[in-house]
């Protein structure tokens, strides 16, 4: 097998924490409304119940850099698959509220985890000219996942009643997920660890033998070299982040994982058939209108994945970025002035398509980029923990700002669509004042750059 080829698939077999990752997260938009019904929730209550999943993806991401440093990559990935299967099965057979939420944060703690190793071990593995196409993979994956829940979703809501999808469809909306996690468990157990992290425990030669098939002998030999040469200049404590050279990397990364967030993709992802229902949509055409959202996701993603490693990262972002501010105003005014027309969808598709083009998979790549080696994976727990609390933010505040009386009598629930909007701008300027290029650079030759540059202002290429 080509070593492309081969990285391909290892990336391949990755990806897969990234579908569960969106198939986890994104199996609420079609459920919460039932839950709702259901268990007699309230505004609080809803956005706990869509966010709760949320509070595990903070622990899995916050432990998911320590396990992965001591016991490599591939196990604690091995350890995500587990939970996700345990979570779908739980999730769908609870008797109450508390016991529902609690196997949503089981769940929440393998997304955490999945979503910080996924793009980490690709990373890892991939040769530095196909890296960015290759991290973004994962991105890839988790729009695919989130498609994918949304046509099982309308499936299972098709076959029966409202009042039967109340009592029992949403069970099996959560019950679908154990497939797709069996099937990562399984595949997971047919890929190598990540060389880089096989150095780091002095086992350049099983670390040697992988590289050689991802690119070539000689390369692989200088490879370990560089490696090896990256960890003895690195200390082993998470503090040299924050000291002068590495901590421009460590904030930006802390920074752009929070941005991701607050301009507000997952209030669409996961209350997206109710912002239709809001609009004037039944439950079935709520659903079909979500699906097409999914279907907008996945293709503006695959344009990602074909530019980012010939555009680059931050001409995508700003791009993006640009676009979901213009996309969230233009709903912001729709909300503003009440009206329900076909117009209004076309905005809804514009925000997610320049996400899916820019912020959705570019972030993934530059956090699995700018991080050191022997740091990288607590490095990115960091980040990744920012990123799930910000998101469990805004989903929990979602309903209750956009049902605040005093706020829907000043803005007619244009003020969350307005405020991420105003995230939107503050990302354009951080992206295009602090973010460096890295597109063709090695990781290794990302690493040297900041404790060279020693804090000072970065030149993108």
């Amino acid at each position: 097998m080509k070593p492309a080829s081969y990285a391909t698939l290892l990336s391949t077999v990755a990806a897969l924490g990234g579908l569960l990752f969106g198939y986890d997260t994104a199996v609420i938009a079609g459920a919460i409304g039932f839950l709702r019904d259901y268990f007699g929730l309230n505004a609080a209550e809803t956005g706990f119940a869509a966010s709760s999943a949320l509070l595990g993806c903070i622990i899995g991401a916050g432990t998911a850099g320590t396990l992965s440093d001591r016991f490599g990559r591939k196990r604690a990935l091995l350890l995500s698959a587990l939970l996700f299967t345990v979570s779908a099965i739980w999730s769908a057979i609870p008797d109450n509220l508390i016991e529902f939420n609690v196997a949503r944060i089981i769940g929440g703690v393998g997304v955490g985890m999945a979503s910080m190793l996924s793009p980490l071990y690709i990373a890892e593995i991939s040769p530095p000219e196909i890296r960015g196409r290759l991290v973004s993979f994962n991105q890839f994956a988790i729009v695919s996942g989130i498609l994918l829940v949304y046509f099982v979703n309308y499936s299972i809501a098709g076959m029966g009643t409202e009042s039967w999808n109340t009592t029992t469809g949403w069970r099996w909306m959560f019950g679908s997920e154990a497939l797709p996690a069996v099937l990562f468990m399984l595949t997971l157990l047919t890929i190598p660890e990540s060389p880089r992290w096989l150095v780091k425990q002095g086992e350049s030669e099983r670390a040697e033998a992988i590289l050689m098939r991802l690119s070539s002998p000689e390369r692989a030999a200088g490879d370990v070299r560089a490696i090896k040469d990256a960890i003895a200049h690195e200390a082993s404590s998470v503090r040299e982040l924050f000291k002068p050279g590495l901590r421009r990397a460590m904030l930006l990364g802390m920074g752009l994982a929070i941005l991701q967030q607050i301009t507000g993709i997952n209030v669409f992802m996961y209350y997206a058939p109710e912002i239709f229902k809001s609009l004037g949509s039944g439950t079935d055409v709520a659903l079909l209108q979500t699906v097409i959202v999914g279907a907008c996701n996945v293709l503006f993603t695959l344009v990602a994945i074909r530019t980012v490693d010939k555009l680059g990262r931050k001409p995508l972002m700003i791009i993006g970025a640009g676009g979901m501010a213009v996309s969230l105003i233009g709903l912001g005014w729709a909300a503003y002035i009440g009206t329900t027309a076909a117009w209004v969808l076309v905005f809804i598709l514009g925000y997610i398509a320049c996400f899916a083009l820019s912020l959705g998979p570019v972030v993934w790549v530059v956090l699995s980029e700018i991080f050191p080696t022997r740091l990288r994976g607590r490095a990115m727990a960091i980040a990744v923990l920012l990123l799930w609390t910000s998101n469990f933010v805004v989903s929990q505040t979602f309903p209750m700002i956009d049902e605040d009386p005093g706020l829907i009598s000043m803005f007619h629930h244009a003020f969350p669509f307005w405020l991420y909007a105003l995230f939107c701008v503050i990302t354009i300027i951080v992206v295009a004042v602090f973010v460096p290029e890295t597109k063709g650079r090695t990781l290794e030759e990302i690493e040297r750059s900041w404790t060279r540059r020693k804090e000072t202002p970065e030149q993108s290429s």
